[in-house]
């Protein structure tokens, strides 16, 4: 939450919501926000809000510019007449989703509104607001949960007014029509698509984003006209005669209803929501409702003062009736609630019945939107219990859901679990436990047979989005489950009562705000658990939490005689994960459980009566328990005082003792049946005995039954064999429900003639619960089979005879007997149910063809018949249903069609004439059923639904012809819409449905019926009708292939089953899209995407006709955006022009006598540029002094500093006029000259590393940056990577053409972006550098180039002759000339820094060739001709000198460098060699070393270079002319003895330039010229390593890099082939360990390798990509942590005594606070002093204690710039400026102090960095 609101940069603390209400399908009004801001440069907010037009926005009262644009609303594809570009539709809709994450509406906050700062405090700044208008919450100690230290920002309001009109999402408006003419109108918000909050107010629509709320709301008084005949006197209309006011139900606590002051005719309703809320739970309702107040309990014990809160439920008239019976139970709930777990959060509770809602409820917060359909008459029995269900959890949620949230995504499984396991609470206590149990007995079937491995963990923390729709219904039916056994282990802990200790505690916190916004985590939930109850549960987690799947268990039990003991062998299976053994992409996806842990309950009931338990510890997948037996004897005796005791209890049972009775309970309950006692009824209903074996092996058992698990604390299928007598005395005599179902299903495994009759017996004995009965009903079936002779469907008709009139004949066959039904009388509900069950039981009973009995048909038709209600004060609504789904079920045969099909010789079995006269019965009973239902509606025409299914079966099963007027008449509008629903089934499985009108029509309903539902509902049925009719045959040619392959593959069918399975896929699509009706129906092709496109579509039917479009239409490849204009080409490294002929130099045509010259750099005159060049640069001033050899016009693509000068000559091979013409580097090929080209680079360099540079280093990138119009908005646009590469391409004929691309850029940011946005203002601060900077370049250029147009009058033809007297160089050359090609290769540099390190690494290879080159020493006789400077020369000179000092630094690096020649230029003050590089650094001084950027050391050391690698010391020796120019320094008068300086020994002159190296590197920081110096290698520090493996071993993402990947483990066959040199943490802590890293460079290398290979081998945004950026983060944050610099302690404590100093002395009372603008009356202090540059001794001593300075002149400067301000804002002559110039000297006088002693060390080390050993060499010599 803190990350989004620093995100955002503000929160909100309050919302008001003043909305009128037009039933029309209008509302207007305005919200008001609270904004509490926490960022001080907040310049936009965003909020979101989708389909509003917003008309006025004010902030603070000042009116805003605002930007409002729905991206949904806005979609549009390039052809939308065809049908083939759907998946353009696709991609736009997904980027229209992310660009509403941000928010719609932008608002720019006024100039003329500040973000006052009021303070620093501790407490986050929404509580500071909210406590003006909430109740403000209890500080508790402990740790703080509120927000970091911050600023605190005074509150903005937000004025936003707006309206609505025929919104599609949000707000539903329910209008009677043409086709429902009796609808009551009435309005209310529906959770119609994730962000409908949205779509009704603007606001921050985030579930996690609370505040409180202000509601008011203007509604008509009355929605009727009123009638004139009721005008009063005064012109008021009175009230409407039998009229029901307009009533308003919204989130909060009605605070008053008032009549408007200017309408009498409207209502204003006034809420107040005082606890946090977020958006997402907000709801209200209008209409004529009907109110009920749920009464409160009087019975219920409460304390003094305690009042329970209001509870309402609202209505349409017309249902009151229904009200009181549906929803009276509620305060129950409340009650059981509040005492069991804490008081309930809200005020009041409202429920409220809509029509046309589209789900069953919406959960606000205080409110509850239910169906009109959850509503209930007196009559109505099964209903009860759904709506209980539904009604229950809707009050539940208020505690576990709204008031308490999932912290994160991943945690709704616990929130919603919870809510659903505090309900099942309530209705254990509502309906009994034995029902309670029964539910979680069959949600645990349903869960085993769910997550066999399709489904996921109910808890995924590595996912960030909202559960999948596919999957929670099974995260909510699993999770309640897995709480309920935490809940079972947590009570076997210890003291521990389980999760009722748990509960109670969370709800406390988040009522106290404990509980951080109200979030609750998994691991806080569990960390709760374990804190209650002590036990460990991170193995439970593991398994049941955060893994998938279920256990299968196999148990079997032998009883050992000779040990005493019961061996129970236990084998474990994991189905889940069994079926992704072999696929670890699923495996790691769905993480299913190997193999669970933990301890199952067993319970031995022994044969003497009493059960023993005994835990199972479970640790492996196979293991043999040995339970010890209690029974001392070996020989078990049956007439033991207890067994006997039992029998006689059991006696007097049957006898009728009521007491004895009620002591056995449930065991035996047959003894008590009379009809089992007599022997002639016995008879009749053929009861079974056992036999004497049976008795005698019953009479040998050692036990009566085994019960596995038998307090169910496993969710798992337990298979568990033991002997058919034991299963019937557990069902006979176990009293638990669980047991006795596990009992029936075991039985109805073993169909026998005692089965039979014992579940016979278990039908009849009312004590059993009646679940148990149906279950014992329905079990019968399995006893209804030809080897018992059909006994089981003998005792169902005999157990439904008691509801029908007797035989006359006792004796009657029941299988020839016509029942005719006694009239309904369903007081008994147990009765009625298991009536239903025998009724569902009969039907499912078949022959061996798969057909039901004639007697069946011919019973089920008769209950329709002869069904009478008229005296039962229940509705048979239900039981009708059932006996026409029984009839539908039995009349259709369950032999599969394919057995007539594949096997031709089998004849199937044809339709029967007694067949056909069934069936002509059935369906007219049917009809008449429905005829009846038309007349006389049943509640929600459930009747007219089961007919119709009826007729769904019957087609299906081809019994009758598919006739759509059955169906298609109730399709229309005007039906209820779950008869709707059912009638497009049935449209839906027939293949008419997509013949051109019916597919016309079923369009028109997705696109225009003004149900909700009904357009979802077709939109889903008509993909998923497809997929069932290829199913069901319909379609044969998409089968025919895949049933040839499978006859043919004969023996290898099940190797290829996965094959086959995805080969019928792709051929079932293939014939869709090819089928004329399907692929090429051509009212499909045309209406599919304007559907699509329209504006007012549901979102759920777009996703369905694009679901649609993917089956049946090829989608058209998307032509990829033409961006190559936008995304810069890759800049071509210069590379030097072929020179393949070193050895032929000296035959060069360029001959010329004399010495070779520095023509460039000769002029007689010392031009005026050296004035303004730095002490490095050169003064072209004595032409009597010998020039450098280097050649002048050897342009910028040959490198200069390691060739030779052969090849360098042979660049420079004259034209016929004898003239060179200069090779012009690609950069240059534009027409840029050199000296702009190196300014434009140099420019480029500081522009890309400028704070304000981020957005514009690359090209825009529309998705990734958000801005999806901005290339139709924006025709030319630009980035500094652009203009990067255009200037290396030469597309700049100069540097204002630079100039122009960086202003079109600039124009475009501000031309795309609002005024006050962020983009805007980076673009105005980006411009303002740049101005500042090329102000500097164009002065320095200026002077430059006067410079050279005095030069430009000199005779071109001097440079023949100096070009000859280079060629007299290379006739002496003793130098190899094979080395000179890998020379070559060093320079294809610029002269920046990075050129430098590109040119010392390749010189590092071919050392040894270089040296051999030498080359006599050059002596000027005269001085050169002077020659046209075209640039290159500068240029020339630069690269050979820093050559030439690298070599000689390599040969040099030993300690023998002891004597050296300190330069008397340096001395006279020229500055210290190695000032010729500092241009390199990137600051002003490279500009103005354009001129000459030689220094003084450079020219000495040039003829050295010139050889191109050191040379002996005589030739060396003979260097004086380097120093020829040294004048250019740093003044003119410095003209240069240096020949005198140069006289020392040959040797010293390289280690004099290698020193300066050393003085250079240690005072510029920075000098990418040389960096080995500044990127020195650190050595490794193991601690910091190993602390920031542990830092981000920590991390959740971790675990997938800390160890080395396996391509079969992980899934990823080709790893090794794409990642050369994989690595991991793993890896990096075993070569920390075996020290294999010496550099901390080498440990972050392998670091980033790590990273690097993840992002190479996986793609974008995929999970790993994504586990990689979090963990590069925290690594890049612990590393520069590892490296910061600090005060040293002793520093910091001696600068913190001088802050105490100052603070106690009276004087500097001035400066002890920050200032105070209001509260001091100088309201324009910071608009004279930036808030950035105020300084203050609090302030200062934050930053101390903080560790914000890192030397001690930082905090010198802080304490400058504190006096400097106050100087400047009161004058040196006023009393604070006074006394700031003593406070000043005092403090000055202490720092001098701590220099002296604690700062003395560090200064003197950081002068003997920056200070050059040669200087104390200088004081040796």
């Amino acid at each position: 939450m803190q990350r989004e609101h620093a995100r955002r940069g503000f929160s909100i603390s309050h919302q008001k919501v003043v909305l009128e209400i037009d039933f029309s399908g209008c509302l207007w009004g305005y919200t008001e926000l609270t904004l509490v801001p926490n960022n001080a440069n907040l310049k936009t907010i965003h909020l979101h809000a989708r389909q509003c037009t917003i008309h006025f926005v004010t902030v603070a009262s000042h009116q805003a510019d605002f930007v409002h644009g729905d991206p949904l609303a806005n979609v549009n594809i390039s052809t939308p007449q065809d049908c083939h570009t759907y998946p353009e539709l696709k991609r736009k809709i997904y980027t229209a989703l992310a660009e509403g994450d941000e928010g719609e509406l932008s608002i720019a906050i006024p100039k003329e509104v500040p973000l006052r700062q009021v303070g620093q405090s501790g407490h986050s700044t929404a509580s500071g607001i909210l406590s003006e208008t909430a109740t403000p919450e209890p500080q508790t100690p402990g740790p703080s949960f509120q927000a970091p230290t911050g600023p605190e920002f005074m509150p903005i309001v937000v004025h936003i007014e707006y309206s609505l009109r025929n919104p599609i999402d949000g707000i539903q408006f329910v209008l009677p029509t043409d086709a429902y003419p009796y609808r009551v109108p009435h309005a209310f918000t529906t959770p119609s698509s994730p962000d409908a909050a949205r779509c009704w107010v603007p606001c921050i629509d985030n579930p996690w984003e609370k505040c409180t709320w202000e509601f008011e709301f203007v509604v008509p008084r009355y929605l009727e006209e009123p009638d004139p005949v009721q005008q009063s006197d005064d012109g008021d209309f009175g009230e409407p005669h039998g009229s029901i006011p307009t009533v308003v139900v919204c989130t909060g606590d009605l605070v008053e209803q008032v009549s408007h002051p200017n309408n009498s005719n409207k209502t204003i309703f006034l809420f107040s929501q005082t606890v946090l809320t977020s958006v997402q739970h907000v709801a209200f309702a209008a209409g004529p409702f009907h109110v009920y107040q749920i009464p409160s309990e009087t019975t219920m014990e409460e304390p003094a003062g305690a009042a329970q809160p209001a509870m309402h439920a609202f209505c349409l008239p017309g249902h009151e009736s229904m009200l009181h019976t549906s929803a009276s139970f509620l305060r129950l709930a409340m009650n059981f609630y509040s005492t069991d777990f804490g008081s309930y959060p809200f005020g009041s509770y409202k429920i409220v019945a809509v029509d046309d809602l589209p789900t069953q409820r919406f959960d606000a917060a205080t409110l509850s939107l239910v169906t009109i359909d959850l509503l209930h008459g007196d009559d109505a029995i099964e209903q009860v219990v759904e709506t209980r269900q539904a009604l229950s959890h809707a009050l539940a949620c208020q505690w576990m859901g709204i008031n308490i949230l999932p912290k994160t995504w991943s945690d709704t499984w616990l929130v919603n679990g919870l809510a659903l396991y505090i309900t099942s609470l309530f209705i254990r206590k509502l309906l009994g436990n034995n029902e309670y149990r029964y539910r979680l007995k069959r949600d645990m079937q349903r869960v085993v047979e769910w997550d066999s491995g399709s489904m996921p963990p109910i808890c995924q923390p590595q996912h960030l989005d909202p559960p999948d729709s596919a999957t929670l219904p099974f995260v909510n039916l699993k999770a309640p489950l897995v709480l309920h056994i935490l809940d079972r282990r947590l009570g076997k802990s210890g003291t521990s009562l389980g999760l009722s200790r748990v509960l109670p505690k969370i709800f406390l916190s988040a009522i106290s705000g404990e509980l951080p916004n109200n979030a609750l985590s998994t691991h806080s939930f569990l960390r709760t658990c374990r804190k209650v109850s002590g036990a460990d549960l991170r193995t439970f987690a593991e398994q049941w939490i955060y893994g998938s799947g279920c256990p299968a268990f196999g148990f079997t039990a032998t009883f050992n005689r000779k040990k005493m003991a019961v061996e129970i062998t236990m084998r474990q299976d994991a189905p889940a994960y069994r079926a992704h053994e072999h696929n670890a992409v699923s495996k790691t996806l769905l993480k299913p459980v190997p193999f669970f842990e933990g301890q199952m309950t067993v319970r031995i009931h022994e044969a003497d009566g009493t059960p023993y338990e005994h835990v199972l510890d479970i640790r492996s997948t196979f293991k043999r328990y040995e339970v010890p037996f209690n029974t001392k004897y070996k020989r078990i005796r049956r007439n033991t005082k207890r067994y006997l005791a039992r029998q006689q209890a059991a006696q007097a049972a049957a006898e009728g003792d009521a007491e004895a009775a009620e002591a056995m309970g449930l065991i035996d309950m047959g003894f008590g049946l009379e009809i089992w006692e007599n022997e002639k009824e016995r008879e009749n209903w053929k009861v079974a005995d056992w036999t004497e074996e049976d008795e005698q092996v019953m009479s040998g058992a050692t036990y009566e039954w085994i019960r596995m698990d038998a307090d169910f604390e496993w969710i798992a299928a337990i298979a568990f064999e033991q002997p058919d007598f034991m299963w019937v005395s557990q069902l006979q005599r176990d009293r638990d429900v669980v047991a006795q179902l596990e009992a029936v299903h075991a039985l109805s495994r073993q169909p026998t003639a005692i089965v039979s009759s014992t579940f016979t017996k278990t039908v009849l004995v009312t004590n059993y619960y009646y679940r148990i009965r149906c279950e014992a009903a329905l079990a019968l079936v399995h006893c209804a089979i030809r080897t018992l002779n059909f006994l089981g469907l003998f005792h169902l008709f005999k157990l439904f005879l008691r509801y029908c009139y007797d035989p006359e004949d006792p004796a009657q066959d029941l299988f020839a007997h016509t029942y005719v039904p006694k009239p309904n009388d369903f007081s008994d509900l147990s009765e009625y149910s298991v009536r239903k069950s025998l009724v569902q039981a009969i039907s499912k009973v078949r022959f061996e063809n798969g057909k039901t009995p004639s007697v069946v048909r011919q019973f089920l038709i008769d209950q329709l018949r002869y069904n009478d209600n008229t005296a039962n004060p229940y509705s048979d609504t239900f039981y009708i249903c059932t006996l026409i789904s029984c009839a539908a079920c039995a009349l259709v045969s369950t032999a599969p069609p394919e057995r007539g099909e594949l096997l031709r010789e089998e004849v199937r079995s044809e339709q029967t004439a007694e067949d056909v006269n069934l069936l002509k019965q059935a369906v007219e009973e049917v009809n008449r059923y429905k005829s009846m239902d038309r007349l006389i509606p049943s509640p929600h025409n459930v009747v007219s639904i089961a007919v119709l299914e009826f007729y769904l079966l019957m087609t299906t099963a081809n019994l009758v012809p598919h006739d759509l007027r059955v169906f298609f008449p109730l399709t229309r509008e005007g039906n209820y819409t779950q008869v709707r629903i059912a009638a497009f089934d049935g449209l839906f499985m027939s293949k008419q449905w997509y013949t051109p009108a019916i597919m016309r029509y079923i369009l028109a309903v997705m696109a225009n019926d003004p149900c909700r539902v009904m357009r979802r509902y077709v939109a889903r049925c008509v993909c998923q009708s497809l997929a069932l009719l290829v199913t069901m045959g319909e379609m044969k040619n998409a089968m025919k292939d895949s049933e040839s392959l499978l006859i043919e593959e004969d023996g290898s069918v099940q190797e290829k089953a996965k094959e086959n399975k995805k080969s019928d896929v792709d051929l079932m699509i293939k014939v869709l899209r090819k089928d004329r009706e399907i692929g090429k129906n051509e009212v499909l092709r045309e209406f599919l995407m304007p559907i699509a496109l329209a504006p007012n579509v549901d979102h759920e039917v777009r996703w369905g006709i694009i679901k649609l479009a993917d089956i049946v239409l090829r989608g058209v490849e998307e032509a990829p955006p033409k961006v190559t204009i936008h995304l810069p080409p890759t800049p071509i490294a210069e590379q030097p022009p072929p020179i393949k002929l070193p050895p032929k130099v000296a035959a060069r045509p360029v001959k010329t006598s004399g010495p070779p010259t520095r023509s460039p750099l000769v002029p007689a005159p010392a031009p005026p540029k050296l004035k303004i060049a730095p002490s490095g640069s050169q003064v072209r001033a004595s032409s009597s002094t010998a020039p450098v050899a280097p050649p002048p016009h050897v342009p910028r693509t040959v490198p200069p500093p390691a060739t030779k000068i052969k090849p360098k000559l042979k660049a420079r091979q004259p034209m016929a006029n004898g003239v060179k013409a200069p090779q012009v580097p690609k950069a240059q090929s534009g027409g840029m000259s050199l000296n702009d080209l190196r300014a434009c680079r140099n420019a480029l360099k500081k522009l890309r590393l400028h704070k304000n540079a981020a957005i514009f280093l690359q090209p825009v990138d529309p998705v990734r940056d958000h801005a999806p119009n901005y290339y139709e908005v924006i025709k030319n646009p630009m980035d500094l990577s652009t203009i990067g590469a255009k200037l290396e391409e030469g597309m700049y004929k100069d540097r204002f053409a630079l100039e122009a691309d960086f202003r079109l850029m600039v124009s475009n940011a501000k031309q795309y972006s609002p005024h006050g946005t962020f983009a805007h203002t980076e673009a105005i601060n980006f411009e303002i550098f740049f101005e500042k900077l090329w102000n500097r370049i164009n002065k320095t250029l200026e002077v430059a180039g006067k410079t050279s147009e005095s030069r430009s009058a000199v005779p071109q033809t001097d440079t023949a002759k100096q070009s000859s007297s280079k060629s007299t160089v290379e006739v002496p050359t003793t130098t190899p000339t094979a080395p000179a090609p890998q020379q070559r290769r060093i320079v294809k540099l610029k002269v920046g820094g990075t050129q430098a390190k590109a040119a010392e690494k390749a010189q590092e290879k071919p050392k040894a060739p270089v040296v051999a080159k030498v080359r006599k020493p050059i002596l000027p006789d005269e001085a050169p001709p002077p020659y046209v400077d075209d640039g290159s020369h500068d240029l020339l000179q630069e690269v050979i000198a820093i050559e030439r000092e690298r070599n000689e630094e390599k040969r040099h690096r030993k300690p023998k460098e002891v004597v050296r020649d300190v330069s008397p230029s340096r001395a006279s003050g020229s500055g210290p060699p190695g000032k010729r590089r500092k241009h390199n650094v990137g600051g002003d001084d490279d500009i103005l070393a354009l001129a000459t950027p030689l220094s003084r050391k450079d020219k000495a050391n040039a003829p050295c270079v010139t050889s191109g690698t050191s040379t002996p010391a005589p030739e060396l020796s003979v260097t004086p002319t380097l120093k020829i120019i040294p004048p250019a320094a740093k003044s003119k008068k410095e003209k240069a003895p240096e020949p005198a300086e140069i006289s020392t020994p040959a040797a010293e002159a390289p280690r004099t330039s290698n020193k300066g190296k050393e003085k250079e590197i240690h005072n510029n920081q920075v000098a990418p010229s040389k960096p080995r110096p500044t990127t020195a290698a650190i050595p490794l520090n193991e601690k910091k390593c190993r602390d920031i493996l542990k830092a981000i071993s920590r991390l959740p993402e971790y675990p997938i890099f800390g160890q080395p990947v396996d391509p079969v483990r992980d899934g990823c066959p080709t790893y090794f082939d794409e990642i050369a040199h994989p690595m991991d943490f793993g890896t990096m802590g075993q070569k920390l360990t075996e020290g294999k890293y010496v550099t901390m460079e080498e440990f972050a290398k392998d670091a980033e390798l790590v990273f690097s290979n993840c992002r190479q081998f996986n793609p974008p945004t995929t999970y790993p990509v994504n586990c990689a950026d979090a963990v590069e983060k925290v690594f890049k944050r612990e590393w520069s942590k590892a490296f910061e610099r600090k005060l040293s302690w002793a520093e910091k404590r001696s600068l913190q005594g001088l802050v105490t100093s100052l603070v106690k002395d009276e004087i500097s009372f001035v400066f002890r606070d920050p200032v105070d603008p209001v509260l001091l009356g100088i309201p324009t202090y910071f608009q004279i002093i930036p808030k950035k540059d105020a300084r203050d001794l609090r302030t200062i001593r934050q930053k101390l204690d903080t560790d914000k300075y890192d030397t001690i002149e930082a905090f010198e400067a802080d304490m400058d710039l504190m006096i400097r301000n106050a100087i400047t804002f009161n004058g040196t002559e006023s009393e604070v400026g006074r006394i700031a110039v003593i406070v000043k000297d005092r403090y000055k006088d202490m720092l001098s102090n701590i220099k002296c002693g604690g700062g003395t060390k560090r200064r003197k080390e950081a002068d003997g960095k920056g200070t050059p050993q040669p200087s104390k060499k200088a004081k040796l010599g």
